[in-house]
């Protein structure tokens, strides 16, 4: 098949002081056996060699590469940097990297055919490798499925109910995805009030908007690798004890997100009630929750105790 008639595909890479790691991210979209593609780099107000890196790829590739920065080179997070690398973006198709994370040679192509079998589906997600032996290579790297059964499409809101953050099964990292600009566009985009010690739920309320309106097709396939390392946002925010804050950011967020617009699926508000409790009634969950644990983990260490001796 003609480059010409395969469906553009606009990677977006934002990016800020990632100069160890963003050569590696860009040349894995580089090394991909789908080859209608472009990247859209996003520099988040860089202060160190990756702004250099990034311009000095636009220009060596200037019909695949584009580097783009805020007004004033400023730093506004992940959230509105993907979303101007959208805007920038001319692909029917859209795909997310992270700048510290890699993709496997066969990514594009595996997601973009599934998209093309399943003309319903406005998203896919495949498993990522929670990739660990990049520094160490004593450490064991781990493949991580979404958490639900693969190789499947699920309709609108029901991997809400199924999955993190209102779950405890795995969801999609952003470098694991492909959609089409449509869903992005129905979507609304990411929301660009999570930054700072939010930051770490933007992918998290991008992705609870795409669950309630589009068909998403589950892949079993792991064409990339989410680099565990310390300093990364996640990792940061836990480090710091900002996740109970982000998390009852989102929380809220996303009650009034679901109230707005009329969502009144029994199930999802359920989920959202429990996981509301210990933040609003810290008592109550204490008592059917905490407190049950602790005395399970006493118990078993008792009984450990008594076992050997």
């Amino acid at each position: 098949m003609s480059i010409s008639n395969l469906p553009l595909v606009s990677v977006i890479i934002p990016f800020y002081n990632e100069e160890d790691f963003l050569s590696e991210a860009i040349d894995s979209v580089r090394q991909q056996t789908y080859p209608h593609w472009e990247i859209i780099l996003v520099d988040d107000g860089s202060t160190n060699h990756s702004r250099e890196i990034a311009k000095g790829y636009a220009a060596a590739y200037p019909h695949k590469i584009t580097c783009v920065e805020h007004e004033g080179h400023a730093n506004k997070g992940a959230a509105a940097s993907r979303n101007l690398g959208v805007r920038r973006a001319k692909g029917e198709l859209l795909a997310f990297l992270d700048s510290d994370d890699v993709w496997l040679p066969f990514k594009l192509e595996t997601q973009v055919d599934l998209l093309q079998k399943h003309p319903e589906v406005g998203m896919v997600a495949e498993a990522s490798e929670y990739w660990s032996s990049w520094q160490d290579p004593g450490k064991q790297d781990v493949l991580v499925p979404i958490g639900v059964s693969a190789d499947q499409v699920y309709p609108p809101l029901e991997l809400a109910r199924e999955l993190y953050p209102l779950q405890a099964k795995s969801c999609p990292c952003p470098s694991a995805l492909v959609m089409t600009r449509e869903a992005f566009d129905r979507s609304g985009g990411f929301e660009e009030s999570y930054i700072n010690d939010y930051q770490m739920y933007e992918d998290q309320a991008f992705l609870s908007k795409v669950y309630l309106k589009e068909n998403v097709y589950v892949s079993s396939a792991c064409n990339n690798r989410y680099r565990q390392r310390i300093g990364s946002v996640e990792q940061s925010a836990k480090a710091k004890g900002l996740y109970p804050a982000a998390r009852q950011y989102f929380l809220g967020w996303y009650e009034h997100y679901l109230t707005q617009h009329n969502i009144q699926d029994p199930g999802l508000w359920a989920l959202l009630e429990k996981a509301f409790l210990p933040y609003r009634h810290p008592q109550e969950y204490f008592l059917k929750h905490t407190l049950p644990l602790r005395l399970r983990k006493l118990l078993k260490r008792g009984m450990h105790k008594l076992a050997v001796s």
